[in-house]
């Protein structure tokens, strides 16, 4: 049997859908194809699961401070799998709907589950559930087929007892104890959701001497500093020597700079140490499409592939595993291919993320160490949460708003980091500035809600324009305000900032 199609979109993940979705709008015929289950990774395995997991044991966490361990300590893992099969069900329910209305209405569109494999640039071959094969003829192809967790092969995965983040929402019960290996972004969100709900002693691998090392220092120790107050035990600068199934559980090794050794035992270990890319059934020689050591090639800003009719978005296209990219890259390809005019290039330097901690770390734009190992000089605000009304109100004062902006007389926003509660409701205000290309003086004259997280925004910009309320000369502990040239940091008083 044989087919065709406007367009193919291989995989039904956020990117796809999107991808797929978007081509609706241009009138296109589509081919969807996903491997298992509409929704992707994304949806069951990845970002909604695990934050439905991370809202839950936030709630878990206050009821504990403020009621006692006592309170919750017998909750059962039962119930925090049904907290997120049903948001999981619910979302996969409504994309699943509109699938549905949109074949019955337009009869532009279907979806197959099973594999699709390049034939050539414009033909596909697919296999279906049923083992049936369906030849494909499309005149363009987005690949969205995603990434499945990275392993190592002196680990034995089993997704039982040693699991990655594909098995570790499948527990039946909470394990007593727990290793991550690995302090990236994965690692120290499941640290933060089983620390909190208090029934599982949580051990951290991480040889690169901090968490979250791709992250600045200020950033990375207040992480560290609130995982260890949470009962997280964090072993840094530490090689993993083995780990292996042992007595029920896992003993694991680890050796320190010095090559002193300690070896524990735990119930459970979780393998975090990042995603490869699902290209090994899609035969894209057959397509032409040329490959590197991380995967398909693409050019930075863009999307498409070598083979000008073929595009890859989402996790497969070697940018940014996020949902928020991958379904801005999938509109981005569509656009480039049946829009008429010429798509404007993707911005990933504007992007925003949430890293789902306790407290949230909420991130815009550059760090300091990216502008430092790029010798950008730069000015900074640093703002402590003790001084916003809003978090002494709430009792949650730890964390900061930093403010980077360029070093001279426009002071263009070039990135924040915010940590703390609510950070991630008070990024993207800076986001939009940022993608405009605008300075601070808008922020700074702007009337912010009282009480709110987002005033901390606010007196990061009065701060490096010389008018803020809190000086940092007077409270270097709450407010700093300076400035980084040749990798130096000078420090700017509060009334000379806007001629510094």
């Amino acid at each position: 049997m044989q087919k065709t199609y406007d367009l193919c979109v291989i995989g039904g993940g956020p990117s796809g859908y999107a991808a797929a979705m978007r081509a609706v709008d241009f009138g296109k015929s589509v081919l969807l194809v996903e491997k298992r289950r509409l929704g992707g990774t994304g949806l069951f395995d990845g970002a909604l699961a695990s934050k439905t997991m991370w809202e839950l044991s936030n709630k878990v966490k206050t009821i504990r401070e403020e009621l006692g361990s006592s309170a919750v300590s017998e909750l059962p893992f039962s119930q925090v799998r049904a907290a997120v099969t049903a948001a999981t069900d619910e979302n996969s329910q409504l994309i699943q709907r509109q699938l549905d209305l949109i074949q019955e209405r337009t009869h532009a569109m279907d979806f197959l589950q099973g594999v699709a494999s390049f034939v050539s640039p414009t033909q596909l071959k697919v296999v279906g559930a049923d083992g049936a094969t369906l030849l494909v003829n499309a005149a363009k192809t987005i690949i969205a087929a995603g990434s499945r967790p990275r392993l190592l092969p002196e680990i034995p995965v089993d997704e039982q007892v040693i699991v990655t983040s594909n098995g570790i929402l499948h527990f039946d019960r909470f394990p007593k104890s727990l290793v991550i290996v690995g302090g990236g972004i994965i690692g120290c969100e499941f640290a933060s959701m089983f620390a909190n709900f208090g029934q599982t002693r949580v051990f951290m691998i991480e040889r690169e001497g901090r968490l979250l090392p791709f992250e600045d220092e200020d950033v990375s120790r207040i992480v560290t500093q609130n995982l260890t107050q949470n009962g997280v035990t964090v072993h840094e600068r530490a090689r993993l020597v083995r780990l292996a199934p042992k007595a029920g559980g896992v003993e694991y090794e680890i050796a320190d700079g010095q090559g002193e050794r300690q070896v524990f035992w735990v119930e459970k270990a979780l393998v975090s140490v990042g995603r490869v890319p699902n290209i090994e059934d899609l035969q894209l020689q057959n397509a032409q499409v040329r490959m590197t050591e991380h995967g398909i090639q693409i050019p930075d800003n863009d999307t498409q592939t070598n083979v000008p009719n073929i595009h890859a978005v989402g996790d497969i296209s070697g940018h940014v595993a996020l949902v928020s990219v991958g379904e801005r890259e999938a509109r981005h390809a569509v656009l480039s291919m049946f829009g008429d005019f010429k798509a404007a290039p993707i911005r990933y330097k504007i992007m925003s993320s949430i890293m789902f901690l306790a407290p949230e770390v909420a991130l815009v734009g550059a760090n300091e160490q990216t502008l430092r190992q790029q010798n950008i000089p730069y000015r900074v605000a640093k703002v402590d949460f003790s001084i916003l009304s809003r978090a002494i109100a709430m009792r949650k004062t730890r964390g900061f708003f930093k403010l980077l902006v360029s070093d001279d007389d426009e002071m263009k926003v070039l990135g924040m980091r915010a940590v703390g509660e609510h950070a991630s409701d008070a990024i993207q205000v800076v986001a939009l500035v940022i993608y405009l290309g605008k300075g601070i003086d808008e922020l700074a004259d702007m009337i912010f809600p009282y009480p709110s997280i987002v005033e901390g925004i606010q007196t990061c910009t009065r701060l490096l324009m010389g008018k803020a309320v809190f000086k940092p000369d007077i409270l270097p502990d709450k407010v700093q305000c300076y400035r980084c040239v040749n990798g130096e940091q000078i420090p700017i008083h509060n009334r000379a900032a806007r001629k510094a």
